[in-house]
C-alpha cells in the first residue's frame, strides 16, 4: 500500500458557505489513517497553509480495524477571502515510513453575505435597530412584548424581527399585532434555523444607519424607560446591560434580581468566557460590534448567543451595568432554554470491570468537547477577527485560554481560577475546575493510546447530555 491510501474523513460538518471578507474559526474533528501504516504526525491543511493538529492517533474504538488510533481535532483560523473564492482544507500525515500522505477532507464557498431585506429609516440619528427572533409565540405574550416596545420613552427606534419560519397562522397572527406601525419589520425564514442562528439572521437585518443595537425575546416585557436609560449609560463602552425581574406568565414578581446565589461579572473576559453573565434582552450595543460577532461561531454543544457576545464586547471594549432590572423576564412553559444534540452516536458497551471508570471520565470528555472546545472556538474567533486592535491585557487572556489544552502553566492558571471565590468572586461558580478536567480527560485520552484496545478511552464525541455544569444548572433552576 502507498501513501495515497490515506483514509480520511470528516465526523462533524464544516461550514458549506462562508461570508465574505470575514475572519473566523472552525472546529476540524475527524478520523485519519492509513490501512498499512503509522501516522505519527498530522496537520489540518487549510489552502496549502498547514495547522498542527490539537491531538492525533486519538482512541476511537467505535471505528474499527485499522482505526482505532484514528480521531483528530484542530480549531482552525479562516483568513478573510473575497466573494467566488473556495477554501480548500485536508490534512497532511507524516508516516512510519517517512512518507507524507495527503488528503482532501472539504471545500467551502466563500459568498456575499445573504441579508434579509432591512428597512431604510428616513432618520438615523441615535437610531437604535431592536433585533428579535420570533417562533411560534404565545400571542398574548408577545403582544404584551410589542406594546412595551412602543411605550418606550425613548422613541428613536426601530424593530427587526426574524421569524424562525413559524406556520403561516402563526405568522399572519404576528402581522396581525404589528398591524401597519412602520416602525416594525418582519422577515420569514424560509427553513428552521433554530434561535441561535436565528439571532444571527436578525442582526444581518440591521441597516448602516442604526447607531446602536438592542436584542429582544418575543415573550418578555420591557420597562418604558429600558432604552432611554440603556442609551444613557453607555458612555464610552461598547455594550451596556441591565438587572432583570423574573416574573411568570401573569406578571407576579418571582425574583426582584438575577443576581441570587451568584455574583455578576462585567470586566473579566476569562470569567466572561468561562461563564457568561450577560443577558441578550438585557442589553443595548454599538453598531460596529455587529462587524465581530458575524457570523456567529459553529461552537460544539449548546449555541448560545448572548453569551457569544458578551465575550466578544469585553474582548473588544469595556462593558457597563445598570445595577436595576429594567425588563421582566417571563417565565413560562414554552421558553427556549437551548437546543440539546447529541454529537455521538452508538458506542460499544464496556466491560462491566471498566464500567465505573469510563463512566466517572464521560463527563471529563463532555466538559473538554462542549465545555473547554466551545469556548476555545469563541476566542480563536474574537482573535481572527480583531487581534491586531485588542488591548494586549484581553489578547494575553484570549491566548492563555486557548494554550490551556497544551501548556501544563496555562492549565494551571485555570485550574486555579476557582479559589478566587474565597474573595467573593463567585461569577463563574467554579466552572473552571469542569474545563480543567476536561483537558486533564485529552491528556489521559492521548496517553491511553499506548494501552491494550479494551483499555484506551474513547475519544469521539460524547453525548450531549454528559455536559451539566452542575453548580451553574443548580443556580439557573433556582431562576
Amino acid at each position: 500500500m502507498t501513501a495515497s491510501e490515506l483514509v480520511a474523513r470528516l465526523e462533524r460538518p464544516l461550514p458549506s458557505t462562508l461570508p465574505a471578507a470575514t475572519a473566523t474559526a472552525v472546529l476540524v474533528y475527524g478520523v485519519c489513517f492509513h490501512p498499512s501504516d503509522r501516522v505519527e504526525g498530522l496537520e489540518v491543511v487549510v489552502d496549502g497553509r498547514r495547522h498542527r493538529a490539537t491531538a492525533f492517533g486519538m482512541p476511537r474504538p467505535d471505528v474499527g480495524g485499522s482505526g482505532l488510533l484514528s480521531g483528530f481535532w484542530a480549531t482552525v483560523r479562516l483568513e478573510p477571502r473575497a466573494p467566488g473564492a473556495r477554501v480548500d482544507v485536508g490534512v497532511a500525515a507524516r508516516l512510519r515510513s517517512g512518507e507524507e500522505a495527503h488528503s482532501p477532507l472539504a471545500g467551502i464557498s466563500v459568498v456575499e453575505r445573504d441579508e434579509p431585506e432591512a428597512p431604510r429609516p428616513s432618520s438615523s440619528a441615535g437610531l437604535i435597530a431592536v433585533c428579535m427572533a420570533t417562533f411560534e409565540p404565545d400571542m398574548a405574550l408577545f403582544r404584551t412584548q410589542i406594546d412595551s416596545l412602543r411605550s418606550q420613552t425613548d422613541e428613536r427606534w426601530i424593530c427587526l424581527i426574524s421569524d424562525d419560519c413559524s406556520s403561516l397562522e402563526h405568522f399572519e397572527r404576528i402581522n396581525e399585532v404589528l398591524g401597519d406601525d412602520p416602525r416594525f419589520h418582519i422577515s420569514r425564514s424560509g427553513s428552521r434555523l433554530g434561535f441561535y442562528r436565528n439571532f444571527e439572521r436578525a442582526l444581518t437585518m440591521v441597516p448602516p444607519e442604526a447607531e446602536l443595537v438592542a436584542l429582544c425575546d418575543q415573550d418578555d416585557r420591557w420597562h418604558p424607560e429600558k432604552l432611554t436609560v440603556l442609551r444613557g449609560a453607555l458612555g464610552s463602552a461598547q455594550l451596556v446591560y441591565s438587572d432583570q425581574r423574573l416574573v411568570d406568565a401573569s406578571g407576579r414578581v418571582l425574583r426582584d434580581t438575577l443576581w441570587k446565589g451568584r455574583r455578576n461579572n462585567h470586566t473579566s473576559l476569562a470569567s466572561m468566557l468561562v461563564a457568561n453573565t450577560i443577558t441578550g434582552a438585557a442589553a443595548l450595543f454599538r453598531r460596529d460590534l455587529v462587524d465581530v460577532l458575524l457570523p456567529f461561531p459553529d461552537t460544539p454543544g449548546f449555541q448560545f448567543h448572548d453569551h457569544w457576545l458578551g465575550v466578544a464586547a469585553l474582548a473588544t471594549g469595556d462593558v457597563a451595568y445598570v445595577d436595576r432590572p429594567l425588563y421582566d423576564y417571563v417565565q413560562h412553559a414554552g421558553a427556549v432554554f437551548g437546543d440539546v444534540t447529541s454529537g455521538g452516536g452508538a458506542r460499544r458497551r464496556p466491560r462491566p470491570s471498566l464500567r465505573a471508570l469510563r463512566g466517572f471520565l464521560a463527563g471529563w470528555r463532555a466538559a473538554y468537547f462542549y465545555g473547554y472546545l466551545s469556548r476555545e472556538v469563541q476566542a480563536q474567533t474574537v482573535l481572527a477577527r480583531r487581534e491586531a486592535l485588542l488591548m494586549a491585557g484581553k489578547r494575553a487572556t484570549l491566548e492563555r485560554f486557548v494554550a490551556a489544552d497544551s501548556s501544563p502553566a496555562a492549565l494551571g492558571w485555570l485550574a486555579a481560577r476557582p479559589l478566587r471565590a474565597l474573595a467573593g468572586h463567585t461569577e463563574t461558580l467554579g466552572s473552571e475546575g469542569e474545563l480543567a478536567r476536561g483537558i486533564l480527560w485529552r491528556w489521559l485520552a492521548a496517553a491511553s493510546r499506548r494501552l491494550p484496545r479494551r483499555l484506551a478511552l474513547d475519544a469521539g464525541f460524547p453525548p450531549l447530555d454528559r455536559f451539566n455544569q452542575k453548580r451553574l444548572k443548580r443556580w439557573r433552576a433556582s431562576i
